[in-house]
């Protein structure tokens, strides 16, 4: 048998047993198994929160292996949630995951309730859905993008997402590790506000690398 307690070991000398078993009464909502969502997926899901619900309808193509972590070769034409599901209870038997073969508009009909949701969607219209099922539930949450060398993230409390430019574009291509890197920032967030530490609300962070090759962050106020 697993011990509980040698599992965690690191993350209850960073902040206790009393953090550590909060963290199991948590139930979040990752929308989106792809490249930010397996990333979310696998941080969150060996961090001690007692439910994680992955939300994806899609499958895995060939393209997305590169730069969604979650996935092999193998796992090409499977269900993205089912199989990051699988994934994270493999690596931690003490969350409880479930995957839903969905899209948000049907997930959010289903009526339940969560402690935060995080974006992992790769579309504006999603998100606005996220944004208004959001403010309408009372449920906190955190919006994310990237694209080639740059990705946004926001935790939103009174903030509207109304104020990003949500016109339809072509994407650039896209780096695998900035995409880590992003979810890397998301997951920070997430996991320092489920645990009842202190983060920042309703500010953008913009992470790039510029002409140069140097990274950058900018902070902007929503």
């Amino acid at each position: 048998m697993i011990d509980k307690k040698q599992y965690f070991h690191r993350q209850i000398q960073l902040w206790g047993d009393d953090i550590q078993e909060a963290l199991a009464d948590k139930k979040i909502a990752i929308i989106g198994a792809g490249g930010l969502g397996s990333s979310l997926a696998l941080a969150l899901g060996t961090s001690g929160i007692g439910e994680i619900n992955i939300v994806d309808f899609d499958r895995v193509a060939l393209h997305n292996i590169h730069r969604q972590i979650a996935f092999t070769l193998k796992d090409e034409n499977s269900y993205k949630s089912q199989r990051v599901a699988k994934l994270v209870l493999s690596k931690n038997r003490f969350v409880k995951v479930n995957a839903f073969v969905m899209d948000f508009t049907s997930f959010a009909n289903l009526g339940k309730k969560y402690d935060l949701i995080l974006d992992a969607t790769d579309n504006f219209e999603t998100r606005k859905e996220i944004d208004k099922y959001s403010q309408e539930t009372k449920t906190p949450w955190i919006y994310a993008s990237v694209e080639a060398w740059h990705g946004y993230v926001c935790f939103f409390e009174n903030g509207s997402f109304e104020a990003f430019d949500t016109k339809a574009h072509t994407p650039d291509g896209i780096a695998a590790p900035i995409v880590m890197q992003v979810a890397s920032l998301e997951a920070n967030i997430a996991l320092r506000y489920l645990a009842g530490l202190s983060v920042k609300r309703d500010k953008l962070y913009y992470l790039f690398y510029d002409k140069d090759g140097e990274f950058m962050m900018q902070k902007f106020r929503l």
